[in-house]
């Protein structure tokens, strides 16, 4: 522990490892409290799931398609999660998988047209009920934020 993470700043204000565990723990209520409306909106607008809108979005953004670890990697999930998942959304055509050339075991995961369709639309409803959720942060308390979180990401990162 650092000094300063046990100091009391002046004015008899709680020690900054206190103010830093409530800022954590008001990240943390914010996000589940996000991610909670988005669930319960996939499910009831498009009987669908956020890992699933998750898997889909990844495709999304890598047309030439990716391998299931490579899903998995950038989702922070298993590998079984994801088969799962890309199983069922082959099953309802709005995925497929690709033989890799020269890697027998290995297939790419691709959207179909469907798919991109079908993403596409949730994308621009999800885009929609964040901007509903976050509609009385004006621009500068929007820039602020994400200034702010850039710099604690880039923090964390630097700690890892």
């Amino acid at each position: 522990m650092t000094p300063q993470s046990h100091s009391v700043a002046s004015g008899g204000q709680e020690p900054l490892s206190k103010m830093r565990l409530r800022l954590w723990l008001k990240l943390l209520k914010a996000s589940n409290q996000i991610e909670d409306q988005i669930r319960r909106r996939l499910r009831e607008d498009y009987q669908s799931t956020l890992p699933r809108f998750d898997v889909m979005s990844a495709l999304a953004r890598s047309p030439d398609g990716l391998k299931m670890s490579q899903i998995s990697g950038m989702l922070r999930v298993s590998n079984g999660n994801v088969t799962g998942i890309v199983d069922r959304l082959a099953e309802e055509g709005l995925a497929l998988r690709v033989a890799v050339p020269g890697d027998r075991r290995a297939s790419l995961v691709r959207l179909t047209p469907k798919g991109e369709t079908a993403f596409a639309e949730q994308a621009v409803a999800h885009e929609h009920w964040i901007n509903d959720m976050l509609d009385r942060l004006n621009g500068d308390d929007v820039e602020g934020m994400i200034r702010r979180l850039d710099y604690l990401n880039d923090t964390l990162e630097e700690k890892d």
